[in-house]
């Protein structure tokens, strides 16, 4: 009798841009692909902020993986939190509620991406969320319409400002899109729906501690989005640097050294992303390969980690000098790796390998309806063009062909018009993170756990699938 080889096993961190794109490159591959993530759905996080204020809903931007990867054969997908890497025994441990599930490997991408920095604030989070998350954006939905539903109940003038008051902080792409469309849906979406208040008369401030708006983009660029934004009312101040932040507002240090308060009650964080945990997991295991400041893995060339060839790092967990923290070099870092891993199996030697080169596309960023920025190489440019391009480019990125028509039928709506589609908000949206958070410091989550019919305790065997 004779048996058949084991397939090859691919084991994949992380279902966003890189994860995603490393599975669909391997779809014809004769291989294994297991594809681990914490989330159930491929988050596509540059339209984050139009679920925030009401533009699009989850569904546009964030399809169920499972079935992106169903006509895909060779691809499995396990819900859970990643809790262990072991490189000597290649596996990987995760877990969701109590229940662990141990999957062995041949080669591992690792693309967990990056998820909000408050540089060493963390408490910071519970008056301020980010913009990383679908949870992240529902909440943030439900903090800027609670505020305007507030202030028409406020008696006093003093709390009606400090409610019709909004204050992002961090002037990068997600602040620039996040404070203009606040500012549009005070101004157009919003106008004539209260009695009391005029939700024209909200006062959105940007906060960038630097001395520019999207500094990395150039001072052309930089200097338009100041000037659409202005225009717009939106009060910009930079150099202003955050230094607390509480329920009822933001304390500011200027450049001169001056302390001063800003009265908010909706603030959201824009200001610095950090590299997954998994990170620094994977440098502690492996001897000389070391993480930078924000958590992410130096790679070598190949975009493997030392001593490991068979393990790469892929989008926003990898150190490269010249990639910037973009969906570009996920996507080509993932297919990259995945083009390594074909490669391999057909005999090429780790050393073989040609380093991976990054193509910078460009970068863009949208201010208001019909205007926004774009740089692509030595042309930067800005206006309706520049609006449009970013609108291709984006639904040509949207997963299923479903979602693309369905966001151009909102984008439609909402930008010719003055309604937006998704302007629902609900009190659990705002509230959850904060129970959560007490139900896990608390040590409940066992108790929670059961209560959604987890078992207490199972660890399943490794994976002996043979192909």
């Amino acid at each position: 009798m004779s048996t058949q080889p084991a397939r090859h096993r691919v084991v994949i961190i992380g279902s966003g841009f890189g994860g995603l794109f490393g599975a669909k490159h391997l779809r014809h591959a004769d291989i294994d692909i297991t594809l681990i993530s914490k989330t159930s759905t491929h988050l596509f996080q540059p339209l984050l902020y139009q679920l925030a204020t009401g533009i699009l809903s989850v569904g546009e931007i964030a399809p169920a993986t499972r079935l992106v990867l169903r006509k895909q054969k060779n691809a499995q997908v396990l819900l859970g939190e990643v809790i262990d890497i072991d490189l000597v025994a290649k596996t990987v441990t995760s877990e969701l509620l109590n229940m662990r599930t141990v999957t062995p490997f041949d080669s591992l991408i690792v693309a967990t991406g990056a998820q909000q920095s408050y540089f060493g604030n963390d408490r910071f989070a519970t008056f301020a969320p980010g913009m990383k998350t679908i949870d992240d954006a529902l909440e943030l939905r439900g903090r800027i319409l609670g505020s305007f539903e507030a202030a028409e109940l406020a008696t006093t003038q003093s709390a009606r400002d400090r409610l019709l008051t909004f204050v992002v902080i961090g002037a990068g792409p997600t602040g620039v899109e996040l404070a203009g469309q606040i500012a549009e849906l005070a101004d157009r979406t919003l106008e004539g729906t209260f009695h009391n208040i005029d939700p024209r008369d909200a006062r959105v401030i940007l906060l960038e501690g630097a001395g520019a708006v999207l500094g990395p983009m150039g001072p052309k660029l930089g200097a338009y989005a100041h000037r659409r934004l202005s225009s717009m009312g939106v009060e910009i101040q930079l150099n202003a640097m955050v230094t607390d932040l509480d329920a009822r507002g933001v304390t500011v240090k200027d450049a001169d050294g001056t302390v001063r308060r800003i009265e908010s009650s909706c603030k959201v964080w824009s200001a610095g992303v950090q590299a997954s945990p998994l990170g620094r997991m994977l440098a502690e295991r492996s001897e000389g390969t070391e993480v930078d400041r924000a958590g992410r893995v130096v790679v070598e060339p190949d975009l493997s980690i030392k001593g490991h060839p068979n393990v790469f790092v892929v989008g926003d967990l990898m150190s490269v000098p010249g990639v910037p923290g973009q969906a570009q070099g996920a996507i080509q870092g993932a297919t990259y790796a995945a083009k390594a891993i074909k490669a391999g199996l057909k005999g090429q030697a780790p050393q073989d390998r040609k380093p991976f080169k990054y193509f910078n596309k460009g970068s863009m960023a949208t201010i208001s309806r019909f205007s926004a920025v774009c740089q692509v190489g030595k042309f930067e440019f800005g206006g309706f063009i520049a609006w449009l391009a970013w609108l291709a480019l984006h639904l040509y990125y949207l997963i299923g062909y479903r979602s693309r028509i369905v966001t151009v039928i909102q984008w439609f709506v909402t930008f010719l018009g003055r309604g937006r589609g998704q302007m629902a908000a609900t009190e659990q949206w705002v509230f959850a993170r904060l129970a959560l958070e007490l139900v896990n410091a608390d040590g409940q989550d066992s108790e929670l756990a059961g209560a959604v019919g987890a078992p207490p305790s199972v660890e399943q065997a490794p994976d002996t699938r043979t192909g």
